[in-house]
């Protein structure tokens, strides 16, 4: 109960600014709550996917892997879909790989939607905080200045207290999201580069089967 009351006291003596630090933190958290949430699904999926994909190209079957890439709407499946689809009609190694290309260049930005507001986020909450205090310090000398000579010393001690809540809070909400936006920067790039190591190795495969067809 103690700790508490001292967390509404410290956010009541930290002033206005204290309410847009806090409506940041709820908005950042939220959006790196949905994008973690969205990036391990996705990773999932593709996990699995692949682990079913993998032993059909192995082994020449493109027609199945066709149809499975078909029914499922995982990255990876859309990304092989289009070099698959592509597959049965060329046999140019540079076709099929631009057409995949193209359906990264559409996945990427998907992966990476509303990320960069966490590190938005995080700059916003510190800047307020700072700015809160600058104010609050401003709002104190003001305060000293028109206080008797015997008072000032308290008075000053006191704003400054106070207004270091909002750099303090800044801080607390800034740092958090500064490391959940790292995250999931990571998340996303292993996401990136294994969808990358997927299609080069179908498209290895699939040139590989286009050769032995040219021999025979």
């Amino acid at each position: 109960m103690d700790t508490l009351r001292s967390i509404v006291t410290f956010f009541v003596d930290g002033g206005p600014f204290m309410y847009p630090i806090l409506v940041v933190m709820a908005v950042g958290f939220a959006i790196a709550i949905e994008r973690y949430i969205t990036l391990t699904l996705v990773r999932r999926r593709n996990d699995i996917m692949w682990n079913k994909l993998q032993p059909a190209l192995a082994n020449g079957e493109f027609e199945q892997a066709r149809d499975m890439t078909g029914k499922d709407d995982s990255t990876v499946s859309r990304l092989l879909g289009m070099g698959l689809a592509r597959q049965g009609a060329v046999r140019r190694r540079e076709d099929i790989e631009i057409a995949m290309e193209e359906v990264m260049m559409e996945i990427i930005p998907q992966l990476e939607k509303r990320t960069a507001y966490v590190a938005l986020g995080a700059n916003i909450a510190t800047l307020l905080g700072l700015l809160g205090t600058i104010i609050g310090l401003i709002q104190g000398f003001q305060a000293v200045s028109n206080a008797n000579p015997a008072e000032k010393a308290d008075l000053l001690s006191a704003s400054i207290s106070v207004a270091m809540n909002t750099t303090a809070f800044g801080l607390i909400v800034g740092i958090p999201l500064l490391v959940t936006h790292s995250v999931l920067v990571a998340k996303t790039a292993e996401i990136v580069d294994s969808l990358e190591m997927a299609s080069v190795k179908a498209l290895n495969v699939i040139t590989t089967a286009a050769k032995r067809l040219v021999a025979a």
